[in-house]
């Protein structure tokens, strides 16, 4: 009975993660797979004999309001930060499930591959704590968003991983305890001087990986207790984590490398420093300017970014889009693999909104529409739909793929100054003779524009 019961989960696991393969059908596969886990979870737990019923009860009541006082109170907004979170707790708690079986087990006497799979859960686990966190602090604001830098850092690193790997092995061979916790303490500084040096900027595929990691350290954990559960668990959220890092990678023209040891952006703008500007004049717009050319055109395209995220404009953006639609205007959303600052980060603001799923089309959809667009309002977004990366070989994005936007008619640029984003390069678009820049917060510009369209 426990065995098909344990099944039955993973097979809710496999169900819900498909499931979370399309918008329309993610809420009911996330809903499947904490299904499945919760049973995985109250079936080991009586199973095992580890708690009784009533322990479970009162368990289930405390979750659920913690996690309903969460769902109340962080905004859309701040969802990067709660995954990292939830990362950083999933890593300390596969850690800590190795660390119990450290103290039980008798180390000089078990096999080779179990003490293995407690030291891979340890270390990964460790790792992904520190690391995620140092990641939320970044997102937070807490931390400098931009890379951080200092001098020997590869070498401080380099030294680390090497005595990670020395204590691993003389625990390992030795059965001393005292190898696995001294491996673990390394861990430990490794994740947070590996993501230390990360931009704020590349926190989408920081914190994909982050995420793969959680699920091998859980992977680990349940080879290391025998729990199929835990490895068929760890397994798919370690691939599908890992999966969507390669993913975001290429959408970046960047190897994983380069994202994780390069420092990028940390000696240009935005975030990093200053970059050089061109002097060129630029076409400045009001907020009557931008009603009149998204008022009387047939198509628009909007292009959210990071801006919008931080303005907190997702609603202010479908009021506009509303008013729009109300005169006639055929509207999407077109948006890049890597904005904002997490994976699907657009979307999920956009869906706070309750912005229509079908309207909103990924790079692949969104690029042959440009020439035939009218209009491309973009909303805080800078890198991703900078021409350079396309046209200048000298560039430092050149090959990232892009949303070509210039190959609209007109281009409206809602952005606070002339800043460069997180690459640190200027921005060509912005002194292209059809390009107008409204310099506002994203909120304000919108509500300004919509109150300025009343009156058309």
């Amino acid at each position: 009975m426990t065995d098909a019961l344990y099944l039955a989960s993973a097979v809710a696991f496999i169900v819900g993660l498909k499931q979370l393969g399309t918008p329309r059908t993610a809420r009911v596969g996330n809903r499947i797979a904490a299904a499945g886990m919760l049973a995985a979870t109250v079936i080991t737990l009586v199973a095992e004999d580890i708690v009784n019923w009533t322990t479970v009860v009162a368990g289930l009541v405390v979750g659920a309001i913690i996690g309903a006082w969460f769902a109340v109170r962080v905004q859309m907004t701040a969802m990067p930060q709660m995954v990292a979170a939830f990362n950083g707790f999933g890593g300390i708690a596969s850690a800590l499930v190795a660390a119990v079986a450290v103290i039980e087990a008798d180390l000089g006497s078990i096999a080779a591959e179990t003490s293995v799979s407690i030291l891979v859960s340890l270390v990964i686990g460790a790792i992904t704590f520190t690391g995620s966190f140092i990641a939320l602090g970044k997102l937070q604001g807490v931390l400098p968003g931009r890379p951080l830098l200092f001098p020997g850092q590869q070498v401080v690193n380099g030294l680390l991983v090497a005595g990670l790997l020395g204590v691993a092995i003389w625990g390992g061979v030795s059965g001393a305890a005292a190898g696995y916790w001294a491996a673990s303490g390394a861990a430990l500084a490794i994740g947070a001087l590996a993501v230390v040096p990360i931009g704020g900027a590349d926190m989408p595929v920081v914190i994909s990986l982050l995420n793969s990691f959680s699920g091998l350290a859980a992977a680990a954990a349940g080879f290391a207790i025998e729990s199929n559960e835990l490895i068929i668990g760890g397994a798919l959220v370690g691939a599908a984590g890992l999966i969507l890092t390669v993913q975001m990678t290429e959408a970046m023209n960047r190897s994983l490398a380069n994202v994780l040891f390069a420092g990028f952006g940390s000696g240009g703008g935005g975030e990093g420093g200053a970059a050089t500007m061109s002097d060129r004049p630029v076409n400045r717009a009001t907020a009557d300017d931008v009603a009149i050319a998204l008022g009387y055109a047939d198509s628009v395209m909007i292009v959210p970014g990071y801006g919008l995220a931080v303005a907190q404009a997702q609603h202010a953006v479908r009021e506009l889009a509303d008013a729009l639609e109300e005169r006639g205007v055929t509207l999407h959303y077109a948006i890049h693999p890597v904005a904002g600052r997490m994976p699907g980060h657009m979307n999920v603001l956009l869906a706070e909104a309750d912005t229509p799923y079908e309207l909103l089309l990924d790079l692949d959809h969104a690029d042959p529409m440009f020439p035939q667009t009218d209009v491309v309002l973009i909303l805080g977004a800078n890198d991703v739909v900078n021409p350079a990366a396309r046209d200048d070989p000298s560039s430092s994005i050149y090959g990232m793929p892009i949303l070509n936007v210039d190959r609209a008619a007109r281009v409206i640029v809602v952005k606070r100054s002339l800043s460069p984003g997180f690459a640190g390069i200027d921005n060509p678009l912005f002194y292209d003779d059809k390009t107008l820049m409204f310099f506002a917060d994203a909120k304000g510009a919108l509500e300004d524009t919509l109150a300025a369209l009343k009156q058309l």
